[in-house]
């Protein structure tokens, strides 16, 4: 099952796919945020023109597994999004995947400005491996 994976931001939503069999997650694009509408309309045609049969938004969690206001514009986002297509929404602990994207480019030797082209759709590439993974281990 391909799935896509979403990381929220202000600015930009990253964006990762996992292969034909929801095993292994990758980096595909940023989105840059132009309102909601515009943005949900975006990213249903991301979801259609992929072929993704599921859909997982990282949900920004804190340190100490509590959720503020980040959060509950992530849910809010995850329902709007889900209202606009046929494949199911879920959230997943997004913890951390920001720092992992950035390490992990740093040590691919990338400079700082492409980095942070790079960053939400690794972070999303990151997120998404998580939520595969968890799902294999069930």
């Amino acid at each position: 099952m391909r799935v896509l994976g979403l990381d929220l931001g202000t600015a930009r939503i990253g964006v990762a796919l996992s292969d034909a069999s929801g095993t292994f997650a990758s980096p595909l694009s940023v989105v840059q945020c132009q309102g909601r509408r515009k943005d949900l309309a975006r990213l249903k045609e991301v979801v259609e023109s992929t072929g993704a049969e599921q859909v997982v938004i990282g949900m920004p969690t804190t340190l100490r597994g509590e959720q503020g206001l980040a959060a509950q514009q992530a849910e809010e986002f995850a329902r709007g999004l889900a209202e606009q297509l046929d494949v199911p929404v879920t959230t997943w602990d997004e913890r951390m995947t920001t720092v992992v994207a950035e390490r992990a480019l740093i040590a691919a030797g990338e400079r700082r400005e492409t980095r942070r082209e790079k960053r939400d759709k690794v972070a999303a590439a990151v997120m998404l491996q998580s939520y595969l993974d968890a799902q294999r281990q069930s």
